[in-house]
């Protein structure tokens, strides 16, 4: 009897011990669940049936090795400073092999996932597979949920993954559909949205001649002004404002003062003294940007070749090319569209001699459009890598943004600025209800590009800046209401404005090391972004025929500019001189220019008569600063889009603020020509 039971104990002790054996071992993937898990509306599951993409990216080599060879990189004294890798060096040290490819591909195949692409340097799998399959395989549940810019997939869970795999990965993406978005905008009425309507390219060149320049009034500010606002037919309410006025009548169809307000290229290079660049040769010549977009432009050929021809600049020598992996997009997107015209069209103003290579992304996933630019690291397409898009990085996966910051990384080892637009949602509080920095710019290995509202005087040259941040407040109504007064003023406060701020994840860089704080700080560095004082680009709409003139801003602009610049500093240097960050910083007076918001005593105020009694508006009641500033610009506005008017306020950006050296706006200033590239060609000497 006893015998017995010491045999039935060891015949279960055996089979629990197969049992057991029969599961493999297997292993989290940490922190690879979106932020927005944590703040979204949660609809429900996702459709099981529905096939989606997932991409493993796997861990690279030496990380350690590679933490150090990035501090020698970038440490001035050191045998290897600016002693970048070769593209064939960085894989054999740091890029994953084409053995742990295989591990993870038998992996997603054992799971009935379809490999569909393999990284160049294995640094990625993708496969394809329904929903069902995923959950199986990834052990998680996918769901569905509400953001702001739709309805977004997600998963619930960190992904666990069976070994010998599940040890070589660095992140999963794909489980979550987060997309990047472009940081372009147009001037817009904040009630409406309606925004600047395109001029057929054709009657602005009949309308024009020969001559070169903007189309747009290029005078903005226009000085103090006395308006007054009454309801027709009735003695009370009315109205009286004084103060600064911005942009033409818009009733003015003038070629060369069309309303509101836009530069063209010839402006941006006075205002930003890049004539003196070109005046020594320095135009780009020789040196690489390549441009990552997702989806592109299908007309972008055409279209860059009549901007160049309509402001007199030479051919753009722009080259397509497609990630081989994934192949060229299908799909087409017209507000994509917009960004990559802006991007390859302002690259070029900037540097007119420089090649542009631009790469469009299948789609905008987060890590699809990662893709791109790891593809152009892997092969040292250029000296500068321009990307104009984002996310608010607390609603991103810890994981995933570190494959970003990885492929970033590989880029800075190789001698590549990867540039980032800093964002055009100031602090993201207003829409999301807690304060952001955007991601990648947020990355410690990515240049963050921020942006400024710029006024010119009558000889182009700069009248005063302000970090970009835009205020509206509607004073009286439209031209058919008799433009009536509007009591009490419609104040709607923050529309749009520059991304910076403290990184909730990143620790601070040492380039940054004389900010307070111990967390990255964006952005870097800016240029003009305000779409008020936005610039003209030529496009032609997705699915359309006839190119149209249009007026467009956001940090979409500020970055391809810095990115061409970008391009004459390695030209002056003679090749590559890796991220831009650290060289930005402790430059000589004179380099950049400190944008300092000042203010103006003539700010917009105004006295209301009604039958009930007589009010005053000041200043600040009309824009509704918050309690970071005091220093503001503020102007009356007739809107062109809707006839109502505004007042605008600049220099007003979300919680953050503008002022003398670094800040979290406009970084340390806007680069200041010659002056800007001799300096930084001596700090990296």
């Amino acid at each position: 009897m006893y015998r017995s039971r010491v045999t039935l104990l060891l015949f279960f002790v055996l089979l629990a011990t197969m049992s057991f054996a029969q599961q493999p071992a297997a292993r989290v993937v940490a922190n690879n669940t979106p932020g927005f898990v944590a703040h979204a509306k949660n609809l429900g599951l996702e459709n099981s049936s529905k096939t989606i993409d997932v991409t493993i990216w796997l861990k690279q080599h030496n990380s350690d090795l590679l933490q150090k060879t990035l501090k020698d990189l970038y440490t001035k004294g050191s045998p290897k400073y600016h002693q970048w890798l070769s593209p064939a060096t960085f894989r054999a040290l740091h890029a994953p092999s084409a053995e742990e490819a295989q591990t993870i591909q038998k992996f997603l195949e054992s799971h009935k996932l379809a490999v569909v692409a393999v990284g160049q340097n294995n640094t990625y799998v993708r496969a394809r597979g329904r929903v069902a399959d995923v959950q199986k395989a990834f052990r998680v549940q996918l769901a569905r949920f509400q953001l702001r810019d739709g309805i977004h997939r997600a998963n619930l869970t960190n992904p666990v993954i069976d070994e010998p795999a599940g040890s070589l990965v660095a992140a999963v993406s794909g489980l979550s559909d987060t997309k990047f978005h472009p940081n372009s905008v147009r001037p817009v009425d904040a009630e409406t949205g309606a925004g600047y309507s395109p001029v057929p390219l054709r009657t602005a060149l009949a309308s024009r001649g020969a001559s070169y320049g903007a189309f747009s009034e290029t005078h903005c500010f226009r000085g103090t002004q006395v308006q007054g606002f009454q309801t027709p037919g009735a003695s009370l309410p009315i109205a009286i404002y004084l103060g600064n006025r911005y942009g033409s009548d818009i009733t003015d169809t003038r070629i060369g003062h069309l309303p509101p307000c836009g530069y063209g290229p010839m402006e941006i290079e006075t205002a930003y003294k890049l004539n003196g660049l070109y005046k020594k040769g320095l135009d780009g010549t020789g040196q690489t940007v390549v441009i990552v977009d997702a989806f592109g432009s299908p007309t972008i050929q055409d279209d860059v070749a009549l901007f160049s021809e309509v402001y007199g600049l030479p051919p753009a020598d722009l080259t397509v090319m497609c990630v081989p992996t994934t192949g060229c997009p299908v799909d087409q997107d017209d507000g994509w569209a917009g960004e990559t015209t802006l991007d390859v069209e302002y690259v070029h103003a900037v540097a007119p001699g420089a090649k542009i290579i631009l790469i469009p992304s299948f789609n905008n996933d987060d890590l699809v459009m990662n893709e791109a630019v790891q593809y152009a690291i892997d092969n040292q397409l250029g000296t500068t890598i321009s990307n104009s898009y984002s996310i608010p990085e607390v609603l991103g996966s810890t994981a995933e943004l570190d494959a970003i910051n990885a492929t970033n990384a590989s880029g800075a080892a190789m001698g590549i600025s990867v540039n980032f637009s800093s964002g055009d949602n100031g602090d993201w509080n207003a829409i999301l209800g807690v304060t952001s920095v955007d991601f990648p710019a947020s990355s410690p290995y990515a240049t963050a590009i921020g942006g400024t509202s710029l006024a010119l005087n009558t000889n182009d040259s700069i009248m005063f800046q302000t970090g970009w941040g835009t205020h509206e407040t509607r004073i009286a109504n439209t031209a058919a209401e008799g433009n009536s007064p509007v009591v009490p003023p419609l104040v709607f406060g923050f529309i749009y404005g520059a991304g910076g701020g403290v990184s909730s994840y990143f620790a601070k860089p040492s380039f940054q090391s004389g900010l307070p704080g111990s967390a990255r700080l964006n952005p870097d560095i800016s240029y003009v972004a305000d779409p008020f004082t936005g610039v003209e680009i030529i496009r032609t709409p997705v699915g359309g025929s006839d190119p149209e003139l249009e007026v467009i801003g956001g940090t979409s602009l500020s970055c391809p500019m810095f990115s061409g610049l970008w391009s004459i500093v390695s030209q002056k240097a003679g090749g590559f001189l890796g991220q831009a960050a650290p060289l930005v910083y402790g430059l000589p007076a004179g380099a950049v220019t400190d944008v300092k918001d000042k203010g103006s005593s003539t700010n917009v105020r105004g006295a209301i008569a009604t039958a009930s009694g007589n009010f005053v508006e000041r200043p600040d009641d009309l824009v509704a600063p918050l309690e970071n500033t005091t220093h503001y610009y503020s102007a009356m506005y007739n809107s062109p889009f809707s006839t109502r008017w505004f007042v605008l306020g600049f220099g007003l950006d979300s919680s953050l603020t503008t002022g003398p050296g670094w800040d979290d706006v406009t970084g340390v200033g806007t680069p200041n020509g010659l002056n800007f590239v001799k300096a930084v060609v001596a700090a990296a000497q």
